[in-house]
Order: structure tokens, then sequence, then C-alpha cells
């Protein structure tokens, strides 16, 4: 379990090196997320690492867990709720084969990022976002914002883990 987390970190780091993250720079228009009013934070490729994961099923791919400074800290000392200002960040890619990796191996073992498939944030203000758990949430695709209806169905979906300030992730120390 320990190397895959490993490798996932590496393909990760990898993946950011050669700009497969999606990121804010060369959005010219600065779209805000409906119903949230969220931007793509500035800097958010240089937050520390929450986690990671590999989705499977329908939405089949890898992902990297961000948070700015204050998710860290409440991650690191177990804070519940998190505090106002904390912004989760999740980054997700195509889950592929690497043909490179595996002709080393010699045999089919490793799967790398393939393409980006968006970037999502979840930003805490439990004044603004009070209906919603405190929380707002965005969602960009190749920089621009999915629409209403798609953010409309978060915070339903982070329900089940109210008990976890409807967060999903752990921290993965």
């Amino acid at each position: 379990m320990r190397a895959i987390v490993v490798v996932l970190v590496a393909v990760i780091a990898l993946a950011g090196m050669i700009g497969g993250i999606p990121s804010a720079s060369g959005r010219a228009d600065g779209e805000s997320a409906p119903i949230f009013g969220i931007k793509i934070p500035p800097g958010y490729r240089d937050w520390k690492l929450i986690s990671v994961a590999h989705e499977e099923g329908k939405l089949n791919d890898l992902r990297a867990v961000l948070g700015n400074d204050i998710a860290i800290t409440a991650y690191r000392e177990g804070k519940l709720p998190f505090p106002d200002g904390t912004i989760i960040a999740r980054l997700a890619w195509s889950y592929v084969p690497s043909e490179e990796n595996n002709k080393v191996f010699g045999r089919p073992q490793s799967f790398v990022a393939g393409p980006a498939t968006n970037v999502q944030f979840m930003v805490k203000d439990s004044t603004k976002y009070a209906s919603t758990g405190g929380w707002g949430f965005a969602q960009f695709n190749d920089g621009r914002p999915a629409d209403e209806t798609l953010l409309s169905t978060c915070f339903a979906c982070h329900v089940p883990v109210k008990a976890r300030d409807y967060v999903f992730t752990h921290y993965a120390p």
C-alpha cells in the first residue's frame, strides 16, 4: 500500500512539473463558479498535499487533494470543524497505463496521470455559506467554471460526511 501511495505522489508531482495540473494560468477572464462565486485561488498549485486517491467506476481518475495553510494546520491538529478561510483543492486526471514504465517492469502494472479532467475547491466561510454547512463549492473544467446544475449537487453529496465537517478526505501524513 505504501508503494502505491509513493507512486501516486510521484505521478502527481511529475504531472505538475510538466503542466498536467489544471491551472489558473492562461485564464484571462477570471470567471467565478455560479452559486458560490468562487474563483480559482492564485498559487493553489503550490499548496501542500493532503492526500491522493484513485477513483474507479465512472470517474476512473487519479486525484490529488491540496490545502492552503489554514487547511493543513487544521488537518495536522485534527481540528473540526475546519476554521473559516480553509480552502481544499481536488485536482483530477484520467487514469492511464504507462507503456514506458511497464516495459521496465516487464508486465502491465504501472498507471499514471493522463489528461487533466477538472479541479474542484471547497471554501470554508461559515457565514457566507451557512446554508451549505459553511462550505462553498466550485469546479473548473479547462479553467472554466462548471454550470449551476452541477454545483447545486455538491452539498447533498457531502452530507453523509457531516461528522467530518462535510469533508471526505482524511489527512495522509
